[in-house]
């Protein structure tokens, strides 16, 4: 008898193309999906914001802070107004392991330093100096309408929220930026890395005096006593204060067919409204499993510091679970429980830019409208400062996803030695626990005008709900 033939076509690890090969109901609920990212974009613009959005809908689905009462399965914690994690407490032991989606909260920025407000005595104006926060080109940030968000602690120890340049009649703020016609020898004579000095992004204030004010430092003093009118606040209120410069723009659909959504702050948000929408939407059945979901806050500058990563938060948040659910909370109990457990580290990867495609190699490249990216490891040069899934957890996650029907792809970050980039999944590793990168692609990361694409972003909503209910 003639040996059946194999088709090559079998054989091969083929990408599929969301928008050719997806169902017509498919493809509407990833347009459906984009709508409430978008208005989360517009809602949580900061840290805090993306806390409060959180709560907000936690609550709306009756999870309770811990200590919650005996028994009670949905649950979270925040911790310090920047870090937050949640559960849905399943029918095995935590102790067994648990499902977790973590993702970060911050985006890259421009802050107030402590001490900000001066005026400028060449041009008159009352100016804020500024640090800026994690991986920007500094050239993007001038000449561009900025909102001013954060917080103020009162002397009273009131929190004071500020919130301005979002909304349609509100002032907005821009660093200037020089005119090409006298730059040449100040900015076009160097790299562009170095064509905009940090020292000389100074945002432009306020600039108005009070009539007939002949005192020294007018225009600032001017701009204090508004501040105070405005908000009950004189300058030493700045030095404990935590206000940043974010853009003043909406996210919005992008390209002709509105397949896209361009927005600031998507690294990393599309993975924390993905991991939350994912956790939500399974509530109908108790899961067998812990589901976990983690938002961890300092990711671009480390994951250090009291709200990031490296922190004690996440082990102590998952202590309290097992206290929750009646199991010992020891350490022995919780190494067991991270050991056992199964993560995605859920962070952006970088889309081939049409532009700039030769940073990338194309066969290990992740393009848009084919899914949810994995990325097996990260780092940088010979995988430095990576998690890198062993083989098995990354064939697990596989059948995972196309069980679940999901749309994925693999991929790196760009060509070895052209650069790299980190998460969190080797500290989350480093507790014991499987982990692996995975989230959606995005191009012009850490700019003020991300994109990503609707496929991709519903993909990696897909892929998260099917992740954390995995046995």
């Amino acid at each position: 008898m003639k040996k059946k033939e194999t088709k090559t076509a079998n054989l091969l690890y083929e990408r599929k193309h969301f928008w050719k090969d997806a169902s017509t109901e498919e493809q509407q609920s990833a347009m459906d999906f984009a709508e409430g990212y978008k208005a989360f974009l517009n809602s949580a613009r900061t840290v805090r914001g993306c806390i409060d959005y959180t709560v907000r809908e936690l609550t709306l689905h009756k999870f309770l802070s811990l200590p919650a009462k005996k028994n009670h399965k949905r649950v979270f914690q925040v911790f310090r107004n920047k870090t937050i994690a949640m559960a849905v407490i399943g029918k095995k032991p935590i102790s067994e392991g648990f499902n977790m989606v973590a993702a970060h909260i911050d985006a890259p920025r421009v802050d107030l330093k402590q001490n900000p407000l001066y005026e400028d005595s060449s041009s008159n104006m009352a100016c804020m100096k500024t640090h800026y926060y994690g991986g920007i080109k500094k050239y993007q940030w001038v000449s561009t309408p900025l909102a001013l968000h954060g917080v103020v602690i009162k002397k009273d120890g009131s929190i004071l929220n500020i919130s301005i340049g979002d909304k349609d009649d509100d002032p907005v703020f821009v660093i200037p930026d020089l005119l090409p016609h006298l730059a040449r020898k100040e900015q076009y004579t160097k790299t562009i890395g170095e064509a905009v000095d940090a020292s000389k992004m100074n945002l432009v204030f306020s600039g108005m005096i009070a009539p007939g004010s002949d005192e020294k430092d007018a225009v600032k003093s001017y701009a204090l006593k508004l501040i105070n009118e405005m908000y009950g606040i004189d300058e030493s209120d700045f030095l404990s204060a935590e206000l940043e410069l974010i853009p003043a723009s909406k996210a919005r659909d992008g390209g002709l067919d509105k397949s896209m959504v361009v927005g600031y702050g998507q690294d990393d948000r599309i993975c924390a409204y993905t991991a939350l929408k994912a956790l939500i939407d399974n509530l109908d059945n108790v899961p067998d499993k812990t589901m976990v979901v983690y938002f961890s806050d300092k990711e671009e500058v480390g994951s250090q510091g009291n709200t990031g990563a490296h922190s004690i938060f996440i082990q102590d948040f998952i202590a309290s679970l097992l206290k929750q659910n009646g199991e010992a909370d020891n350490s022995t109990n919780l190494r067991k429980a991270f050991i056992n457990s199964q993560i995605i580290s859920a962070d952006v990867t970088a889309a081939i830019d049409p532009n700039y495609p030769g940073v990338h190699e194309k066969q290990n490249a992740v393009t848009f409208n084919y899914g949810v990216g994995i990325a097996k490891f990260t780092g940088s040069g010979g995988k430095s400062g990576c998690n890198d899934a062993n083989a098995e957890f990354t064939a697990k996650v596989i059948r995972t996803f196309n069980q679940a029907g999901v749309y994925w792809q693999m991929g790196e970050l760009g060509k070895v030695d052209e650069g790299g980039g980190g998460t969190i999944a080797y500290i989350l590793a480093n507790l014991g626990a499987e982990v692996i990168d995975c989230g959606t692609a995005l191009m012009g990361m850490h700019s003020l005008y991300e994109m990503c694409s609707k496929a991709d972003l519903y993909s990696t909503y897909k892929a998260y709900k099917a992740f954390i209910v995995a046995e």
